[in-house]
């Protein structure tokens, strides 16, 4: 029961303390190689290869744009553990994350969050249209004709050329 009280009690300041203000702007780290493969507070594996972060406040799911202000590199991740839990920093970034943004060899790096919007759009509109083709797929035959697929008159084919067993014998004896 106190267990779970801490875990409301944690709930609650989590949604409490999200951030106000759309934009933070402090130390970012990232995983690891070791940590590849561990389940992250959401449940989900790290994978070093993805595009995911660990955030204290925003909720799984959140998306968010990092932008390295000394190289001005940006990246969009997917919020889904928790952390940092070091002093000073805003967030854990995966492995690839930090590789997009160029900060894998300073180790630590200051960076600007800001919780992500995608544009308002219509989704997979096509911006062209095209003249394409009728193609006509129907397969005719003449009223004396037999259509059959090629897998059935190479069936058909190998029945025939096949000698019965007597005959097979009487063609050895005539080849000797």
């Amino acid at each position: 029961m106190k267990h779970l009280r801490s875990m409301l009690l944690l709930v609650v300041l989590t949604v409490a303390l999200s951030p106000a203000s759309s934009q933070q702007k402090g130390k970012a780290s990232f995983y690891a190689k070791k940590f590849t493969g561990r389940r992250t507070a959401s449940g989900e594996r790290l994978h070093s290869d993805s595009m995911t972060c660990a955030h204290r406040t925003y909720p799984f799911g959140t998306l968010l744009k990092v932008t390295n202000p000394a190289n001005k590199k940006s990246v969009i991740v997917r919020v889904n553990d928790r952390g940092p839990f070091v002093k000073g920093r805003i967030i854990d970034l995966s492995r690839r994350a930090a590789r997009e943004l160029g900060i894998i060899s300073a180790g630590v790096a200051t960076v600007r969050v800001e919780k992500y919007t995608r544009p308002v759009g219509i989704p997979f509109k096509i911006e062209e249209t095209f003249d394409l083709p009728e193609l006509d797929l129907e397969v005719t035959t003449n009223p004396g004709m037999d259509y059959k697929p090629i897998w059935q008159i190479e069936e058909q084919d190998k029945i025939a050329n096949k000698q019965k067993p007597e005959e097979k014998g009487h063609k050895q004896a005539q080849d000797k």
